[in-house]
């Protein structure tokens, strides 16, 4: 049998204050619940949240926690974080992040340039593992549900809330 993760994240969201995304993870070896948070350092209304997102899966002290939370999931966590420093709603955020990673069957893939290209690239290879991965694939990660928490003092906390969606 290969080697079975350590922790499997169970939810992840943004704090806006103070700016930490927050992962609601299990630790397998006890069999407990936890939760860890990240602060978001240097990040302004001009960061990069592709970039963000990838330093912070690849940071050493997170890696092993960010394992089951995919690449396009954190950037969606800074967009809305990077929303809510530009002053947006948690909605308008949501709604910004939908429309940049919708893909428009009309649009001319040839008119775009290579970034965006590329982008379109990943959301389609995204979304074709999405669909590629069965429940009884190691990878799989099932039941990464990101919900806004019913708790109180939370409140400052965009959850993730896309529930229908298999990560």
């Amino acid at each position: 049998a290969g080697v079975t993760m350590t922790f499997s994240a169970q939810k992840c969201g943004v704090c806006f204050q103070p700016p930490s995304i927050i992962l609601i993870y299990k630790d397998n070896s006890r069999d407990k619940t936890r939760q860890r948070i990240m602060p978001v350092r240097n990040f302004s209304t001009f960061s990069d949240c592709s970039r963000a997102a990838e330093e912070l899966k690849n940071n050493p002290r997170h890696k092993a926690y960010l394992e089951g939370v995919s690449l396009r999931q954190l950037q969606k966590l800074y967009s809305l974080l990077r929303g809510h420093l530009k002053g947006q709603s948690l909605a308008e955020s949501l709604q910004k992040f939908q429309q940049e990673e919708t893909i428009d069957p009309e649009e001319d893939m040839n008119k775009l340039d290579d970034k965006e290209l590329a982008k379109r690239k990943s959301i389609m290879d995204e979304l074709f593992e999405k669909n590629r991965k069965k429940k009884d694939d190691p990878d799989f990660v099932y039941n990464v549900e990101v919900e806004f928490p019913q708790d109180e003092q939370l409140e400052s906390c965009g959850w993730d809330i896309e529930s229908d969606e298999e990560i």
